[in-house]
């Protein structure tokens, strides 16, 4: 699914005209107007989300995101303490965050709006890219691609709808049946739709996948507008769960953070200090696992990747510690292989850059025979403060989990004494290798114990991995780690010192040199891995959740996977297409699915 951009020129008024299309974006002069006339007030909003705790809108063509600024603005203006929005957009043709600023730049009241969608602009890239607004409640998931593929990839239903496509004469692949009938299925009882065209192929389509159709007076020169609706009425909404989360690792601090953006209170149980566990290292490489294929897992990784960079930004001051990593060439392979993934469609133009030799000893500051991946928006983070930030918002249950107890519909998490350590409708199993502990029917995670090194006076301008890694934080360097699969003990190993300066030394021998005649500090934790390198994600029985199996890339792949568990608990839509749920759903490791009881 390679990226097709939008292609624009531009009237002598300076409205984006779509070259593909031979057709106008919008009027510079009405153009906000017949936004709030057409899809605004044809979906019935605000009224339409007024006593409701969560809302999801669906559209059919984003464009230069005008829809979503007026939407924006129209939720800022009637929220009500508590709720929630979730918007799910489509585009088959992006703008850039250029084009996109010029085009909104005709309304002046939009501005400070207008520049919070441009800071958080989707990288064009085909998939799925999800931006937030915590202070508004507001998720917004971009799917770039055709219409009909993005509609069958959304878990989610919508209540109400703006088919925002060129028009049906120009652009008559977004108005097929097949779309309008992929519509209806991810439409809620009593949804609404909005649109500004009365085409008949449209009003019949609408009709034949079971919407009521009306006409209504248009906007400007637009003599008519179509409003749809749904039969049906959607239910009262549900109380929100009660959800804890055992675990104050990333999982578990990412799993806070998304429970508390969907609106929900998580409790958190902590055996011991937050980051204790496989995430306490005071630096942490935030790269994607590679994969030339370019199947699931490469489309996983780099969508988690492209996540994870946005909230570490945006987690303040103190998180990131250096940007730029370079994946370096370390077998003979490596090179084909990484023009492979350049080549693929999985990241966004200027994500990664090759290298040559002599380029990639310029970056290191150090000799290089070899070339290198440039990750443009890899990072290296400190974790302490990013753990203690998103777990500020979750009250906090000192204990070490020892069993889990169903109680009534829910769940208690008792300790080893037999002590209630907290009770909720919903248990979140966060705790690395050991949380299969907790599991009647454990899934099968291989405990990998690894033992990083650091030397504090050493500097390197950027981060690089190979069959290591070299992560440099505050005036020192993080380096190695150990890879010892099924080994438990976490006590510092000398002899695993001496490993890591092994492997830092076939990249960065003039560094490792520097690193022995320093005094070394390490720390040694334990992982669990699945056999599939795929995280485990997802329900084990009824309110029981698992975010597991994350290996050596937790900071990666947490906070992405924790907002897809989130929205199944919360019953909104997850950032995922649905091709990426079986992949990472705990089942596949599962000989069987069978009821946690106490263990």
């Amino acid at each position: 699914m390679p990226l097709d951009p939008a292609g624009l020129d531009w009237t002598p008024e300076g409205a984006p005209r779509s070259q593909r299309f031979g057709d106008i974006y919008f009027s510079r002069e009405g153009g906000l107007d017949e936004t709030r006339a057409v899809f605004l007030k044809g979906c019935g909003l605000p009224e339409a989300w007024s006593r409701r705790t969560h809302f999801t809108i669906g559209e059919l063509g984003f464009g230069t995101g005008l829809n979503i600024l007026a939407l924006l603005q129209l939720w800022q203006a009637h929220r009500q303490p508590g709720q929630t929005l979730s918007v799910f957009s489509v585009e088959a043709y992006p703008l850039s965050r250029d084009e996109a600023a010029r085009a909104l730049s005709a309304w002046p009241e939009l501005a400070a709006l207008s520049q919070t969608l441009q800071d958080a602009w989707p990288r064009l890239a085909p998939g799925f890219h999800r931006v937030a607004w915590p202070d508004l409640g507001v998720t917004l998931d971009l799917a770039i691609g055709e219409a009909l593929w993005a509609l069958d990839q959304w878990s989610g239903a919508a209540d109400a709808w703006f088919l925002d496509g060129f028009s049906p004469a120009q652009n008559p692949q977004m108005w097929r049946e097949e779309v309008l009938t992929a519509v209806a299925a991810r439409s809620r009882p009593g949804a609404s739709i909005a649109t500004f065209t009365v085409a008949g192929a449209v009003r019949r389509g609408l009709q034949a996948a079971g919407f009521t159709v009306d006409k209504r007076p248009g906007h400007g020169a637009k003599r008519e507008r179509l409003e749809a609706r749904r039969p049906g009425e959607l239910p009262p909404d549900k109380p929100r769960p009660s959800v804890a989360v055992i675990g104050a690792g990333i999982a578990g601090a990412a799993l806070a953070r998304a429970l508390v953006a969907a609106g929900l209170e998580p409790c958190v149980v902590e055996a011991q200090a937050a980051g204790a566990g496989a995430s306490g290292n005071p630096a942490a490489l935030v790269t994607p696992a590679l994969d030339a294929g370019g199947g699931a897992r490469a489309r996983l990784y780099a969508q988690a990747f492209a996540r994870a960079v946005d909230l570490y930004r945006a987690a303040g001051p103190g998180i990131v510690a250096t940007e730029g990593v370079l994946q370096l060439e370390n077998a003979e392979r490596d090179a084909q292989r990484f023009d492979a993934v350049l080549a693929s469609d999985v990241f966004a133009p200027g994500a990664l850059q090759r290298l040559g030799p002599a380029e990639t000893a310029a970056a290191l500051g150090y000799p290089a025979t070899t070339g290198a991946l440039r990750f443009t928006e890899g990072l290296v983070i400190h974790p302490p403060p990013l753990l203690d930030l998103w777990l500020s918002a979750a009250q906090r249950v000192s204990g070490r989990a020892a069993a889990l107890q169903k109680r009534g519909s829910g769940w208690a998490v008792m300790d080893a004494d037999g002590q209630t350590l907290a009770e909720a409708d919903v248990i979140c199993v966060t705790a690395g290798a050991m949380s299969d502990s907790l599991l009647t029917e454990p899934l099968p995670l291989t405990p990998v114990r690894g033992q990083a090194s650091w030397a504090r006076g050493l500097s390197l301008p950027v981060a690089a991995a190979w069959g290591g890694y070299a992560a440099p934080f505050g005036g020192s360097v993080l380096f190695g780690a150990t890879h010892d699969r099924g080994r438990t003990d976490t006590d510092l190993d000398s002899a695993d010192h001496e490993r890591n300066l092994a492997t830092l030394a076939e990249a960065l021998p003039a560094l490792a040199d520097a690193a022995r005649r320093l005094p070394l500090e390490g720390r040694a934790s334990i992982r669990g891995a699945t056999s599939d390198r795929m995280p485990a994600a997802g329900a084990v029985a009824e309110g029981l959740y698992v975010l597991c199996g994350l290996g050596s890339r937790g900071f990666t792949t947490a906070p992405l996977l924790a907002e897809h568990i989130a929205a199944i608990i919360a019953a909104t839509p997850s950032p995922l297409p649905l091709s990426l749920h079986a992949a990472i759903d705990p089942a596949r490791l599962q000989k069987k699915r069978g009821a946690p009881t106490a263990c």
